[in-house]
């Protein structure tokens, strides 16, 4: 390991953005523990619909650089997908113009103008990272394992109590009270999961000025539809109402999608904030605090460029 620090380093939480960020760091040489308040497959990431794209994150120069960071690394891991949970799919994002985007986007392979044909009301196509979080999460887990990390259930009501020489902070929501940081708020995802009536496309149109977006993703435990995004709703269960707008929704789309079989209901509350928090505290006795969280919507589309500079941040350095 080079750098600077000696000693321990403890990952506060055990999404997506922890256990790639203890990833990160164990596979630069630190002695790793993760935190967790309850086991992986129960976080708020396990119900992401997981399609890698910038959505509800700032600040947008810094997010296009760990977003495409970590499409590079998912692009390997779709090489082994019944493994690693990554594979590459076609798709378009509706009623989305390249001019509209960041720098970022001339850096995404493929992407393009849809044809008509592929969506009537204009928008992008692109083969993208979709990931099966259901076998992500656990691929994250065991390859922090692999590589002598230990992941353990434990809560924390003070940061600074942590006993470590480093610690991670990557509590997403949780940071409103811990750190204590009031500018967090959760924004309220709400999905559908049905069986899959042959459809092998995802597709996402977001209204910008409602808080109801509309998207399908093919995931092999089901057809992923959504979605909502309620500002400051705390809500874990499912309202009928939304889930049958949401069906009503990607059915005038795909209309097999109406008679599709429910398998499941999902809630999840995006740890929002008005930008990404990346940043480094020196706390007293020279202990170090490094926080990495506020990714929204993104959490997996920037997970692994967020956790290489939370990594040097913490002092180690890769190679």
């Amino acid at each position: 390991m080079s750098g600077d620090i000696s000693g321990d380093v403890i990952v506060v939480g055990g999404g997506v953005i922890g256990l790639t960020t203890a990833v990160v760091l164990a596979e630069r040489g630190a002695r790793v523990r993760v935190w967790t308040r309850e086991p992986v497959e129960l976080t708020t990431s396990a119900v992401a619909g997981a399609l890698w794209w910038p959505y509800r994150i700032e600040p947008e120069p810094l997010v296009g650089e760990w977003a495409l960071q970590s499409l590079v690394v998912y692009e390997e891991l779709a090489a082994r997908p019944e493994e690693t949970g990554v594979r590459m799919v076609e798709g378009v994002q509706g009623e989305t113009r390249l001019d509209e985007l960041g720098s970022w986007a001339a850096r995404v392979p493929g992407l393009r103008e849809a044809r008509a044909e592929e969506f009537a009301g204009g928008g992008l196509w692109a083969r993208l990272p979709l990931i099966d979080m259901s076998v992500h999460l656990p691929w994250l887990r065991d390859r922090f394992v692999e590589l002598g990390g230990t992941v353990e259930e434990a809560s924390v009501v003070d940061l600074s109590e942590v006993p470590a020489s480093v610690v991670v902070n990557c509590t997403g929501l949780a940071s409103l009270d811990l750190v204590p940081d009031r500018s967090v708020r959760p924004v309220r995802g709400q999905l559908v999961v049905v069986e899959n009536p042959g459809i092998t496309t995802w597709l996402t149109a977001v209204d910008h000025s409602a808080d109801t977006s509309t998207y399908f993703f093919p995931q092999p435990g089901g057809l992923i539809l959504g979605g909502t995004a309620e500002e400051n709703a705390w809500s874990m269960t499912p309202d009928p109402a939304t889930a049958e707008a949401i069906i009503a929704r990607c059915a005038a789309f795909r209309p097999e999608i109406a008679d599709a079989r429910v398998l499941e209901h999902r809630v999840g509350l995006r740890p929002t904030r008005p930008a990404v928090r990346l940043e480094r505290e020196v706390l007293r006795g020279g202990r170090v605090l490094v926080h990495n969280y506020g990714h929204g919507g993104a959490g997996i589309t920037v997970a692994w460029g967020c956790a290489r500079e939370a990594a040097d941040l913490v002092g180690v350095k890769a190679g």
